[in-house]
């Protein structure tokens, strides 16, 4: 496929055929679920076909794409890709397909309707990864919101319209005053240079005054409304109320998609749009950033230990693991930063098969409580291997992915704020406790429940669902520069470094 198209051909390949799907019989869900697994797999391949041609040593948008949308207001169609937004892409493309097969059958009921979600959802996502003119992202940034709405309200939980709307709301809060903050932005740049713009490579050259004291300082108040959509997305303590909710109540794909690779549109938007665009306001927040990293990575820990649904246990590992990433951005070395990076793909591998896991186990028993299970080891030999993969790599075992990026972010701050580095150290030690006290009482205490002495052990699309999540937490932890190799000259250009 020729490089000037290549971008949208990841883009729009799942929407195209979600909207070609809209038109076939609700009654034809084997051919909903194929079309939607082949739609899936041609993005990936698109996405690994930009990987193959991809010039690691060239920190620059590339493949970059520009046409005309809304000129007389300067808006434009504008795609690029550096090795920031190509390890997510790569991963968004990956889960997706992982995402239809695991839910090959757990979901029966309006299968039209769940992978045309997807597929557009998948859309959103890797517009908001490759858009650089702002106003191309915030469309994107906002086409995420309807699929997901209706994945967790229509084929969630008992409280799935509860975890849906609170989604919405809380999400829409933040988005609204960005996008007050990208108009802002276009009218400044019309005030400097005589010319409307929404392009990312002019936003850049733009001086934003700083100002004396937040309410008369345009930068800090256009950070602020950034930081807030983004921060929610993370989500950032104490902005977090709704990721439990969302994560209990949605199903198992949209869980995986969720940890995997929503929650990290807000460390990239963090990371691409606010230390760029307002450095000297970044500064200014950082500190009050890395406060709220620690305390994200403490009470998620403890709040995750407390649990006895193991699906909300994984959700509130959540927040401990992306105030990691945090961390790690506002630390601001280069090698946390690009530990950040890193433990962004991590988190999406690991949590995401947790996620996958736990809902194998539900699909069987219909309950996710961990005091329902026991002796799952001798029943369920795969599954067990399965899981305590995916379990080591979340806890940050040497040898596997977690233990990377964890090492990169904690190294790389150090220097500049050990105090940080200390108290977020205790986390990793909690995360160790309540997920491999997760795994004893789960698979090595006694069976006390008869139905969990019939239990069937991974079928073989469960276990190809989580065959490549595997080989990656593996691969990762043994050889990270396959990774960190993409995106060192991107990040070296983005932070100054």
């Amino acid at each position: 496929m020729p490089t000037d198209s290549l971008l949208s051909a990841i883009v729009l390949t799942p929407a195209v055929v979600g909207l070609l799907l809209l038109a076939t019989p609700r009654a034809a869900q084997r051919l909903h679920r194929w079309a939607g697994l082949a739609a899936s797999l041609v993005t990936l391949a698109f996405a690994a076909a930009a990987w193959a041609q991809f010039d690691p040593a060239n920190a620059a948008f590339q493949f970059v794409e520009k046409r005309q949308w809304l000129p007389t207001v300067g808006i434009s169609y504008r795609l690029g890709m550096d090795g920031i937004s190509l390890v997510l892409v790569l991963l968004t493309a990956l889960l997706q397909p992982i995402v239809f097969v695991s839910s090959w059958k757990s979901i029966r009921e309006n299968v039209k309707g769940y992978v045309v979600s997807m597929l557009l959802l998948e859309t959103g996502i890797l517009g908001a990864f490759l858009a650089t003119d702002l106003f191309l992202f915030y469309v994107f940034w906002e086409l995420m919101l309807v699929p997901m709405y209706f994945i967790i309200g229509v084929w969630g939980g008992e409280r799935r319209i509860y975890a849906a709307v609170k989604f919405v709301l809380f999400t829409l809060a933040g988005s609204l005053l960005m996008l007050v903050a990208i108009i802002y932005l276009s009218f400044v740049h019309h005030a400097q240079v005589r010319l409307w713009s929404f392009a990312y490579e002019d936003m850049l050259t733009l001086s934003v005054p700083m100002g004396q004291g937040f309410w008369h300082s345009p930068q800090m108040l256009l950070f602020a409304a950034f930081a807030l959509a983004f921060a929610i997305k993370v989500p950032v303590f104490p902005l977090h109320t709704w990721l439990p909710d969302a994560h209990t109540e949605a199903p198992t794909g949209g869980s995986i998609i969720l940890a995997g690779v929503l929650l990290k549109l807000g460390t990239y938007g963090l990371l691409r749009f606010n230390r760029p665009l307002f450095p000297q306001a970044w500064a200014a927040a950082t500190p009050l950033f890395l406060t709220l990293a620690v305390i994200a990575i403490i009470y998620g820990a403890l709040v995750a230990w407390a649990q006895r649904d193991m699906k909300k246990l994984v959700a509130y590992s959540s927040v401990t693991h992306m105030g990691f990433v945090v961390l790690g951005l506002f630390a601001g070395t280069l090698a946390s930063t690009q530990g950040a990076l890193l433990q962004m793909i991590n988190h999406g591998l690991s949590t995401g098969a947790l996620f996958l896991l736990v809902g194998v186990i539900y699909d069987r028993r219909h309950t996710r409580l961990i005091e329902d299970f026991g002796g799952l080891a001798a029943v369920m030999p795969l599954y067990t291997g399965a899981f305590l993969l995916a379990t080591l790599a979340s806890i940050g075992l040497p040898g596997l992915n977690g233990f990377v990026g964890e090492f990169l972010i904690l190294t790389g701050s150090f220097a500049r704020y050990p105090a940080a580095v200390v108290l977020a150290t205790t986390g990793i030690v909690l995360g160790a406790v309540y997920m491999l006290s997760l795994v004893q009482r789960v698979f090595w205490n006694a069976i006390t429940q008869p139905e969990n002495r019939s239990l069937a052990d991974l079928t073989w699309q469960e276990a190809l669902a989580f065959a490549p999540l595997g080989v990656l937490m593996i691969w990762i932890g043994v050889h990270p520069g396959t990774f960190l190799s993409l995106s060192e000259a991107a990040v070296r250009r983005l932070i100054g470094g």
